[in-house]
């Protein structure tokens, strides 16, 4: 077990366990966090938190009083949230496999979702191992756009969706996706980070995909945040 620090963007537990194969909360992680501090969440709200992970959103979804399901399709990191509330003495439904099957019929006042968002060589997402928390398909967009159709069927009305994924996904299709399903949707925060070691290892096919420049050494994350009318 490795324990992680709290940084930069957003508030959220500290000493959190992450297990071999959990996706350590890094910079989006932070931005999503910023953002759901800015919506009014508190002991009448319900959350889900898409792709857990570690349960960081989660348990500062919790903290207010809200009601939070955490749902993963890794076993590993259904652990490691489970592990993770009880450090922190917070309630948190964690339940394991695919978010839409896990919440049918079911809606949410707010609904966080961090997917994997890395566009990949390889046709469909990895079944397996710690890349399965980012590699998403040649365009990045294979568990996007699931949310995107998801998020209507989600969302009470009033519901907010806030999800963070890499520009190299296209905001806009993503944004266009949302509104086509009868949501308000925005881009409504960006920050730049380094490239991590994943990015760095695949600049050559990146630039191949006209995904990157020659040069690139920097990633935009965006917060997509859209309503239910």
């Amino acid at each position: 077990m490795v324990p992680s620090t709290a940084p930069a963007f957003g508030t959220l537990p500290r000493r959190l366990i992450v297990l071999p194969g959990v996706y350590r909360p890094q910079a989006d992680t932070w931005l999503l966090a910023e953002a759901l501090s800015h919506e009014r969440v508190d002991a009448d709200s319900d959350v889900l938190d898409i792709g857990t992970g570690t349960g960081a959103l989660a348990l500062s979804a919790a903290r207010t009083g809200a009601r939070v399901e955490a749902v993963d399709v890794s076993w590993p990191a259904v652990i490691a949230a489970c592990l993770n509330a009880f450090r922190q003495r917070l309630p948190l439904r964690v339940t394991h496999g695919d978010f839409a099957a896990r919440t049918r019929d079911r809606r949410f006042d707010v609904v966080l979702a961090n997917p994997p968002y890395v566009p990949s060589a390889r046709p469909r997402p990895s079944a397996r191992g710690a890349a399965r928390a980012w590699d998403a398909g040649p365009d990045g967009r294979a568990v996007i756009d699931r949310v995107c159709a998801c998020a209507p069927a989600l969302l009470r009305p009033g519901g907010v969706l806030l999800m963070v994924h890499s520009g190299m996904c296209g905001p806009p299709a993503t944004v266009a996706r949302l509104e086509a399903g009868g949501l308000s949707a925005e881009v409504t925060a960006r920050a730049s980070v380094p490239w991590g070691p994943v990015l760095r290892a695949r600049r050559t096919w990146l630039q191949k995909q006209g995904l990157a420049d020659d040069g690139d050494e920097r990633e935009e994350l965006v917060i997509i945040r859209a309503e239910h009318p």
